[in-house]
């Protein structure tokens, strides 16, 4: 039942949440990486198609070509890569995992999704970095018709290769800006690799009107985070969680309202936090940060956008109202034009209170009804 502007569901929280609700709730995913979230048995047909050593045991296949469910040695876990690019070298590969993520995303209430790569990992075989582009927007093409999911496409560098192929790679970020690709990203190595390093690639995007989004503060401190921010142009941060280092720049990112893409299962994973209970999340969440939350590679994590909500709600304890907000963060930084983020945010806010009423939800949590 509804009392003024508020609803007894509101306080709802944990585990009391219904796992089909969260399975339900709309959501976006701003950080995934599509060589890190195949369909398991998509890699493994593939793998075999290219010659590789596939048993037929799918975790002894995880045992030899995935990160374990801790990998805290930073190039042991970007070298798991090298797997699943080895069989998204051609275009037919690339368009059916795109479609395949996509369409996976769809069924577990994501909305909205940006996929991020590197389309010269995806050349070794002869397809142009420009076809690779079209690969994937082809399969989130087909994937939008089929299920309605939208989103785009985040060309991503690598914080290791040379500036002058980051340079080509913001290139054709831009040459892409209003065919699909959303934004431009900064990945790999952040330690003795810095952001500044490939400045005349931020540079192409912002002077050309496309946003950035990159990777720091997870593997290095807070003052990656501030050079991505005041060196690079940075509209997002993805991870960011060593920013609680620093009070005066978190209280910059949070006036100025930058996004921080946060990905727990996989920050467990690669070591950035030793123990979910410690992670920042909940901290930044009530110091008024913009925090959304996504899956970075649901391959090696073994996640699910649905999975990471029902992580993040039973680790930290979330209400169905902070679950609600956490969930509009993501639409609210969303690399869109403002006018689709608000006919976005009205419908996710209708479908949030049918929802409510859908499940019941006044009714289990109000007290009166349990006396």
């Amino acid at each position: 039942m509804k009392t003024g502007d508020y609803r007894s569901s509101d306080l709802l929280r944990g585990p009391a949440i219904p796992t089909e609700l969260l399975q339900a709730l709309p959501k976006t995913d701003l950080h995934v990486h599509l060589d890190g979230s195949l369909r398991l048995e998509t890699f493994m047909e593939l793998g075999r198609e290219v010659g590789m050593d596939m048993p037929d045991d799918p975790e002894a296949v995880r045992a030899m070509y995935f990160p374990a469910d801790k990998a805290c040695v930073v190039d042991d876990f970007l070298s798991h890569f090298d797997h699943t690019i080895k069989v998204l070298q051609t275009e037919a590969n690339l368009t059916r995992v795109a479609r395949e993520l996509a369409e996976d995303f769809a069924a577990d209430g994501v909305w909205w999704l940006e996929v991020r790569f590197c389309p010269l990992k995806h050349t070794e075989q002869g397809l142009t970095a420009d076809g690779a582009v079209a690969a994937v927007s082809a399969g989130l093409e087909q994937a939008a018709a089929a299920t309605g999911i939208h989103g785009g496409i985040i060309i991503t560098g690598i914080r290791t290769i040379d500036p002058a192929s980051s340079l080509n790679l913001a290139r054709l970020a831009v040459a892409w800006r209003k065919r699909g690709v959303v934004a431009f990203d900064l990945a790999g190595a952040e330690e003795d690799y810095p952001a500044k390093d490939h400045l005349d690639a931020f540079y192409h995007v912002m002077n050309n009107n496309q946003n950035v989004t990159i990777h720091a503060g997870e593997g290095f401190g807070p003052e990656s985070i501030h050079q991505a921010l005041h060196r690079c142009g940075a509209n997002r941060i993805g991870h960011g969680v060593r920013l609680e280092e620093d009070a005066d720049l978190m209280a910059y990112v949070a006036n100025n309202r930058v996004p921080l893409e946060i990905c727990l299962s996989s920050n467990r994973q690669s070591c950035v936090t030793e123990d979910l209970s410690r992670h920042p999340f909940r901290f930044y969440m009530r110091e008024g940060l913009r925090v959304c939350l996504n899956t970075d590679n649901t391959l090696f994590a073994r996640t699910s956008p649905a999975n990471e909500l029902r992580l993040a709600v039973d680790t930290f304890d979330l209400t169905l109202l902070e679950t609600e907000n956490l969930l509009l963060n993501g639409f609210k930084s969303a690399f869109t034009s403002a006018k689709a983020k608000g006919e976005m945010i009205v419908e996710v806010l209708e479908t949030f209170a049918s929802l409510r009423d859908k499940f019941d939800l006044d009714d289990m949590s109000d007290p009166r009804k349990e006396a």
